[in-house]
């Protein structure tokens, strides 16, 4: 196969910390090609050099611009997307005011006078669409669309700029199965046309069913490629971490059932979502919940933190019958809460560290009416170091760390609450098989010393993995807790689809 790009001894550091260091891969035309590795390793970075956001320190990039390998360097996405490079992020780069159509052709419409054709746009897009077997109407605000339509908008809008590469940035995490099979189709035909495709994401899946090869990289290196049909899943793994992790699911409860009852919900409804559930959460103790998308999962985790308001029902801490009206009162009978959505509702992403991990106790570091500086980096220091917090510093901002260590910052932010019961909503959603296993750890470690968690997860292998027992929720409603050590995804998938006709 030609080679479209060859990327070698990329160095590159900030503030004299090494970001990449010996870091390159290489892709051939009409090639679906895994960049893997956990997050930190340095996979954002290396693309961003690629595509001119930023500048490699040393090493060379290797591109065929249709005239065979040359050198090149770019000094701006705009320089990278005229050579025909072009990339999806998982950030979408959409303005949510106009329309689908307007956003295809930002910067390219077709105008009468000081006015834009949008009846032309939308015939334009139309035709992309169809091609494309998306079904969006092109009139439509993008503001209405939910984002798995977003990502699917982005995507055309990469493919409309006719590009010769394509960097696919965790392409899949805001799309819903069919979403996903659709996307595969359209990478399947830009592969027929010979457009290489750099695919990075941390779905196993995902990666055996669309990459020819798989490229590795940890801490800031490149440690090597392997062939995608040749390759295990501990093959990628041990790669990434430099050791396998196993998923055994759990055998066995890790408490008994006659520990203490530290939650108690029952009959709690929230609108037509959440229909009266009801179950108990013992100390120590991590409960699962499990189900299909659109089952309630969150809705009535957030009923229970007072972020939902609840049409009736009772909630008992410790025995004792007490009024969650909102968070604040969650916060104060010892809730703490981690959203599957932590840049939206977890982190304040632009603050330091050390201002995350203060958000839910001033007491501590207030003195008189401001902020004591020292007892807080003091304070954040001891989470950093507990918790093991990858940071130059903790007057880090947030958004400079991987996704595992943002979801450590909101973990810490918690324990410094000392939160007695936490919820953890998808909580290792967009994190590396890495970071996973140290989430895991963290999670029984905090079991161990005596604090109770409901875990909401999509993935069984997390849930059989973490789980003391399993909630299954179907359209509202608690179908069944089941054991772990009589759990299976089979008996879960059929609890979890209990009442849908299929």
């Amino acid at each position: 196969m030609d080679v479209l790009l060859r990327m070698e001894g990329i160095q590159k550091a900030f503030s004299g910390i090494p970001a990449l260091q010996n870091a390159g891969l290489e892709l051939h035309r009409g090639e679906v090609l895994a960049l893997m590795g956990e997050n930190g390793a340095g996979k954002s970075t290396l693309m961003k050099i690629l595509t001119g956001i930023y500048q490699k320190d040393t090493g060379r990039v290797l591109y065929d611009r249709g005239q065979g390998l040359e050198e090149v360097t770019y000094h701006g996405p705009k320089d990278s997307e005229r050579d025909g490079i072009a990339i999806v992020h998982q950030e979408l780069n959409l303005l949510k005011d106009l329309t689908v159509a307007q956003n295809l052709f930002l910067g390219r419409e077709d105008m009468a006078g000081l006015f834009i054709k949008d009846r032309q746009l939308e015939e334009k897009a139309r035709v992309v669409f169809e091609s494309l077997k998306i079904h969006i109407h092109p009139g439509e605000l993008m503001d209405r669309l939910t984002v798995g339509q977003q990502q699917m908008v982005e995507i055309a809008k990469v493919i409309l700029q006719e590009a010769r590469l394509i960097v696919f940035d965790e392409p899949t995490a805001a799309l819903t199965d069919s979403e996903i099979d659709q996307l595969f189709e359209i990478i399947h035909s830009l592969r027929k046309k010979g457009i290489g495709i750099i695919y990075i994401s941390h779905r196993m899946d995902e990666i055996h069913r669309i990459t020819d090869r798989v490229t590795v990289m940890r801490d800031g290196e490149t440690v090597g490629s392997l062939v995608t049909a040749t390759s295990s899943k501990d093959d990628i793994i041990k790669m990434m971490v430099g050791r396998v992790i196993f998923e055994d699911p759990k055998s066995a409860p890790s408490v008994g059932e006659d520990s203490d009852v530290v939650l108690e919900v029952r009959g709690i409804s929230c609108g037509k979502a959440v229909q009266d559930c009801s179950f108990q959460l013992r100390r120590g103790e991590i409960l699962g919940f499990a189900g299909l998308m659109g089952a309630g999962r969150t809705e009535l985790a957030r009923a229970i933190f007072g972020a939902d308001r609840k049409d009736r029902g009772e909630i008992f801490i410790e025995g004792q019958l007490v009024e969650i009206k909102d968070p604040h009162d969650a916060v104060q009978y010892g809730i703490g809460y981690l959203s599957e959505d932590r840049k939206r509702y977890g982190i304040l992403v632009d603050k330091a560290v050390d201002e995350n991990i203060g958000l839910t106790d001033f007491n501590q570091i207030v003195r008189g009416s401001f902020v004591d500086e020292k007892k807080l980096e003091a304070r954040a220091e001891e989470y950093v170091q507990s918790l093991r917090i990858k940071t130059p510093s903790v007057k880090q901002e947030v958004r400079k760390l991987s996704g595992g260590n943002q979801q450590k910052v909101v973990i810490a932010k918690w324990l410094m609450r000392n939160s007695q019961i936490i919820i953890f909503d998808e909580p290792t959603r967009g994190i590396d098989v890495g970071a996973k296993s140290e989430i895991y750890a963290l999670m029984h470690e905090l079991v161990a010393a005596g604090k109770s968690i409901i875990m909401i997860s999509s993935e069984l292998p997390e849930i059989l993995r973490m789980s003391d027992r399993v909630a299954v929720m179907c359209e509202g409603r608690i179908s069944e807790i089941i054991p772990i050590d009589k759990a299976n995804q089979e008996n879960i998938m059929s609890a979890a689809t209990r009442s849908i006709v299929i």
